[in-house]
């Protein structure tokens, strides 16, 4: 499945692999050795609990590779036309001024501002032109989205 990244978090993803794979793994490898010298692993919460974070942090590893492979770096477009992965829009809602940009849903964000493609309100939008209205149906009824300006 192709993941959509900004050049920004593709950078974020490089730092995260690298500390998982020279310092998390070697610091749980080390843990997990001290608890086995501590005797019966039975009952021994140390080393269950290092396994089981070193389970994590391999799941992690996995994830942050497959999405490496699998990507495709979009840069925020300045002037696009429509709305697409990459670009800022500024929408009225409710009558209200809102801006969003639309990310891959690795990235996203909605606290900052950042929404999925593949969100209700980011594939709604996907595609609009400045003055398009596009509708949004959520739990609570649907929602009218007015595209001002895309940049």
């Amino acid at each position: 499945m192709t993941q959509y990244v900004s050049p920004e978090f593709l950078e974020k993803l490089k730092d995260e692999l690298k500390d998982l794979k020279t310092n998390k793994r070697r610091e749980l490898a080390n843990r997990i050795e001290e608890a086995k010298a501590l005797g019966d692993l039975s009952e021994n919460a140390e080393y269950h609990e290092a396994k089981d974070a070193l389970g994590f942090v391999e799941g992690r590893i996995m994830e942050i590779e497959s999405i490496l492979k699998d990507m495709v770096i979009v840069e925020n477009e300045k002037g696009a036309s429509n709305v697409r992965i990459g670009t800022t829009v500024k929408v009225m809602v409710n009558g209200k001024p809102k801006s969003f940009q639309i990310v891959g849903s690795n990235e996203a964000d909605p606290l900052a501002g950042k929404i999925s493609n593949e969100s209700p309100i980011g594939s709604a939008l996907m595609g609009a032109k400045a003055g398009d209205k596009v509708s949004v149906s959520t739990p609570g009824g649907t929602t009218v989205y007015e595209v001002l300006e895309i940049g």
